[in-house]
């Protein structure tokens, strides 16, 4: 593959993320990699866990952050 292709299948990538963010899909990936990094000793949620917990801390009242 071309460093013109490449380049333009990142800038896709970070387009779609970045459309994902702004309608509020949470990003599973992002999640894991946080995970690994700052809680190796815990075993992660699956993404249908992931979701739900996004969704109520996007809809609810409740403020929080993991660390």
């Amino acid at each position: 593959m071309g460093e013109l292709a490449r380049d333009t299948a990142r800038a896709g990538r970070y387009l779609t993320q970045s459309l994902r963010l702004m309608v509020g899909v949470p990003d599973y990936g992002s999640y894991l990699a946080h995970h690994q990094a700052t809680h190796p000793e815990r075993e992660p949620m699956s993404y249908e866990e992931f979701f739900r917990e996004r969704q109520a801390a996007r809809y609810s009242a409740r403020v929080g952050k993991c660390c």
